[in-house]
């Protein structure tokens, strides 16, 4: 193994093989109805209630997760059937050193979510404190809160985020007692929640509204578009299966169910908030409708829920980026930390304030990169990687100095075209980041660096899961080809040296 490569394989950018895939169908779900319990998205249905009804928001709601649910499982694919991660697999579109360009963009995308919902767990921990002693400072809660999750991540405590994870449930039954308590505050000022509206609007102006809200899920969700594939190789898969939905199965179902209903749940409260009480902020929405020992309580859920959705979805993911782009002298610790600073610096306490034209923004540079995705990976390469090269500095992901021109270009053209049509940025980056990725890799850069899997597409050479193999990258390991029937190895298939 040349030295040049130790960088591009570090232990957590390793495949995983079949046997440590631990993630069921309904794990997954249940861990989407975790990760998408996320109070910030309380901002979507308040704004939408502004414009239009609260059956056209949950209509929005459900068409746009249903769209990215959809995308998300696109990509999955690519972690369940060769069991790499997104910035490793980002090698093959964007080049072995371009790769940091999109996972970098990431990282800060996971930076903001990170400090979006430590301000709403800090000024949730400040209500407690209210309660108990009087005292009131939502900074010094967030500067606490902020230092506590990064801590216990950075030293890789995992008790209290296994308990955290018993918040989501919790904020659920929570959710269902602020809906019927919120809906008859609102009835009470006879307000009729599926019909109320504070400016309705008509016409084009209606369209436009609704499509806000449909590209506001997926922007809200687009980073996960991207780099699904970094949870998604620890999915169970039945080898040997070549029906996509069936492989896919369990990305499916959490993608199109577990997402979409807790989606639109939260979405739909933020609604009723606002209906109810003129703000969509989930704690002070919390505070109008309990007080005492009750509130302490519940605001006490909404801290554990949002700092298990921290860990799992933005610190880590956040840190792991950082911490590659930095390369073996920058420490996973390091990268926690340099998640942390970044998410604190943006001043989240203001962007949640501008969520959706943020939203709009993430989803015009994100949608792009899930668009060069889908062309290369299906288009293109037909599913089919050269995984070994992935792991080599010299090999055909190198391209011109370790970038990919064509991905490149195609997501800085992708991104201002989705930029400038905003409202319908998530369909405009897509469709342009991909056809254009198609075009200028198909017709000029692959013919100037051939790329193997699409020169001989082979089955047996270049797919994972589907024909039974484990990508096993490293000196002197040789690929497991898993039997079909009865579970044993056959001969190996290749020897990396």
């Amino acid at each position: 193994m040349d030295k040049k490569d130790n960088h591009l394989k570090s232990p957590d950018l390793m495949p995983i093989p079949h046997h440590e895939k631990k993630i069921g169908t309904l794990g997954f779900t249940f861990m989407w109805i975790g990760m998408a319990v996320v109070l910030a998205a309380f901002a979507i249905g308040g704004a939408g209630v502004q414009s239009i009804s609260l059956i056209w928001v949950v209509l929005g709601t459900l068409l746009g997760t249903l769209l990215i649910g959809f995308a998300i499982t696109l990509t999955a694919d690519i972690g369940i059937e060769h069991g790499i991660s997104f910035p490793v697999y980002m090698r093959a579109p964007f080049g072995t050193l371009g790769t940091h360009f999109p996972s970098v963009v990431r990282g800060l995308a996971a930076s903001m979510w990170f400090g979006i919902n430590t301000f709403f767990g800090s000024t949730a921990i400040n209500g407690i404190l209210n309660i108990l002693t009087g005292f009131d400072n939502w900074f010094v809660c967030y500067v606490l809160f902020a230092l506590f999750q990064l801590f216990n991540t950075a030293l890789g405590i995992k008790a209290v985020e296994k308990f955290a994870d018993l918040a989501a449930p919790i904020i659920i039954l929570i959710g269902i007692w602020m809906y019927f308590n919120l809906a008859g505050e609102a009835s009470a000022q006879n307000k009729d929640i599926w019909g109320w509206v504070e400016s309705p609007v008509t016409g084009g102006a209606a369209f436009t509204a609704f499509v806000i809200v449909v590209v506001s899920n997926m922007g809200y969700w687009a980073t996960l578009a991207a780099d699904i594939s970094s949870i998604s190789r620890f999915i169970k898969a039945p080898k040997h299966e070549r029906n996509w939905v069936k492989r896919n199965k369990g990305a499916l179902v959490g993608s199109l169910v577990g997402l979409p209903l807790t989606q639109t749940f939260i979405v739909v409260l933020g609604a009723v908030s606002y209906i109810a009480v003129s703000n969509f902020d989930p704690v002070v929405a919390l505070q109008e409708s309990a007080s005492g020992l009750v509130l302490g309580i519940l605001l006490l859920m909404i801290v554990l829920a949002q700092w298990s959705t921290n860990v799992s979805a933005n610190i880590v993911p956040a840190a792991t980026i950082f911490s590659n782009v930095g390369g073996p002298k920058l420490p996973f610790w390091a990268g926690v930390f340099i998640a942390g600073l970044i998410g604190t610096v943006i001043q989240p306490w203001s962007i949640f304030n501008l969520l959706i034209p943020v939203l709009l923004i993430a989803a015009a540079i994100l949608s792009v990169i899930v668009g060069i995705i889908f062309a290369d990976y299906y288009l293109l390469r037909k599913r089919r990687m050269n995984v070994h090269d992935l792991y080599k500095s010299g090999g055909q992901y190198r391209y011109d100095g370790g970038i990919n021109w064509a991905g490149v270009i195609s997501w800085a053209i992708g991104s201002v075209a989705a930029y400038t049509f905003s409202t319908y940025s998530f369909f405009v980056g897509f469709g342009v980041g991909a056809l254009l990725y198609y075009l200028l890799a198909k017709h000029w850069y692959f013919k100037k660096h051939p790329q193997a899997e699409i020169e001989n597409p082979s089955d047996e050479e270049y797919l994972g899961i589907t024909v039974g193999r484990d990508w096993n990258i490293g000196e002197g390991f040789a690929e497991e080809k898993i039997g079909r029937k009865t579970g044993t190895e056959s001969a190996p298939a290749k020897v990396d040296v």
